[in-house]
């Protein structure tokens, strides 16, 4: 069974007067985070129920209460953040500085030597997705391979696109253009006689 926690009388009373004549919601909820633990022997857990809160919420309400006795209040902690950072920003930056050269350079930084170097400086295992997303928070792109040869000669390509190689077992493939033969002409080029008015097709 969970241990109660002990309160204070004197912060027992505090938390029985706020609550009489509270009307605000979150004060309510800090006299109730004290009064139920306290008055109704209840833990942590069993209070969050009651309030509608997490557990952890409740000890904070019990601090803010303890704290609003002052004649400033505090300045709220923020509960955002890289909680369980491995490394602080400057540090992976300084672990990244290692690479830029040879990023710079032209060459690309394959995910897999930078998970290892990664994990020989922590001293343990991490996923590939730590990477990724360290690479993210530095603006690291990924970068893709170019769907076009840099020599590309699209006039050829266009040239080509007009024939086709076929092969026909024996001896060297035959060439074949599309289109319709004049007419009035034969195409022995084009194997059997076929309509003038059909496309050329593909023989087997």
């Amino acid at each position: 069974m969970a241990r109660l926690r002990k309160i204070d009388s004197g912060l027992v009373k505090q938390a029985q007067l706020l609550a009489s004549r509270t009307d605000d919601i979150q004060e309510l909820r800090m006299a109730q985070a004290v009064l139920l633990p306290a008055l109704g022997q209840m833990t942590l857990k069993a209070a969050a129920k009651v309030i509608g809160v997490g557990r952890a919420t409740v000890a904070r309400l019990q601090t803010r209460f303890r704290r609003r006795k002052g004649s400033a209040p505090p300045t709220p902690r923020r509960w955002g953040g890289r909680r369980r950072a491995l490394m602080k920003l400057e540090e992976e930056q300084a672990f990244l500085s290692a690479w830029k050269p040879k990023a710079e350079q032209g060459q690309l930084v394959v995910v897999t030597p930078l998970q290892v170097a990664l994990e020989e400086k922590l001293g343990r295992r991490v996923k590939a997705s730590v990477v990724y997303r360290l690479l993210d928070r530095h603006h690291w792109r990924k970068v893709a391979p170019d769907t076009r040869h840099p020599k590309t000669q699209p006039s050829l390509q266009d040239e080509w696109k007009k024939k086709l190689f076929l092969s026909t077992g024996t001896g060297p493939p035959l060439i074949i253009l599309f289109g319709t033969p004049p007419s009035g002409e034969s195409a022995p080029w084009l194997g059997p006689q076929r309509s003038p008015a059909a496309p050329v097709g593909r023989r087997v």
